[in-house]
């Protein structure tokens, strides 16, 4: 079954915006338009159109996990020991991610965050964005977690995940119901490669054979 990764839909909305999409693994910006650009990230789910889960008297958003980039405070500040001090290390965690905001600022003049979620095989998808914005580093709280991993909560809620071991920053967001769904009810075919030619107009003389 053909899916469609991150890098693959990121060219794909910036070539329906007219925009340009970029390869900045560090940074914010993975597409950018007219002094605007977007995070952009896609998610597997198997009922991108469900917002709710539990049953009616205890629903809850459902929630993404979005993996938000590699943030070590190891090399940025030089904490050796990050369950050493959770609430320290955590802190580190958002002044890197916040800093990497701060510098798509400088180049854009409006920051966004765009999450694709899909389920290729039932061609259901969901699409939704929001700002992107700086994050108090102070209206946090850390623990360790059984697994080793720094985990953020705020109001009670799980909103930041940090893994040690690689870096991996996860930020958990909840699908709004604002959020666009839809669903393929038609199949594009692929194109065979003798068709692909055709429509190119390809001819043999468009390669060039180097003798050894």
């Amino acid at each position: 079954m053909l899916d469609l990764d991150g890098d693959g839909f990121c060219r794909i909305f910036a070539d329906a915006i007219g925009g340009e999409a970029l390869s900045q693994p560090l940074g914010i910006a993975d597409a950018v338009w007219n002094g605007c650009c977007w995070s952009v990230k896609t998610v597997k789910n198997p009922r991108p159109h469900q917002f709710f889960v539990g049953n009616i008297s205890k629903q809850r958003p459902k929630l993404l996990r979005l993996i938000s980039g590699r943030n070590s405070p190891k090399y940025s500040v030089g904490i050796s020991d990050p369950l050493a001090n959770p609430e320290a290390t955590g802190k580190a965690v958002l002044n890197i991610y916040n800093s990497r905001i701060a510098e798509a600022r400088h180049k854009h003049k409006d920051l966004r965050l765009l999450v694709f979620v899909r389920n290729w095989e039932s061609q259901e998808f969901t699409l939704f964005e929001r700002t992107i914005v700086p994050y108090a580093v102070n209206d946090y709280s850390w623990t360790v977690n059984k697994n080793d991993n720094l985990e953020a909560f705020h109001d009670g809620k799980h909103v930041f995940t940090w893994q040690p071991h690689g870096s991996q920053f996860t930020v958990i967001l909840p699908i709004p119901k604002s959020a666009a769904r839809f669903r393929l009810t038609k199949t594009v075919p692929q194109l065979g490669m003798e068709t692909v030619l055709q429509f190119t107009g390809f001819e043999s003389k468009w390669i060039e054979v180097i003798e050894p």
